[in-house]
């Protein structure tokens, strides 16, 4: 069951783990767009990689 599905049924546990899930899914998703910009960039030369 998904919380799309017609039967589904709120409750406090789904909201939990769902909301937990989506912000985990989130910062993955966030982390891989900031890298591929980043790559992107770096790629047609508008960054320079720094060393520190």
């Amino acid at each position: 069951m998904t919380p799309f599905s017609f039967e589904w049924q709120w409750n406090i546990e789904y909201l939990i783990f769902f909301g937990l899930l989506y912000i985990a899914l989130g910062i993955i998703g966030a982390g891989l767009v900031f890298t591929l910009i980043k790559t992107g960039l770096q790629a047609m030369g508008f960054m320079r990689e720094r060393h520190f």
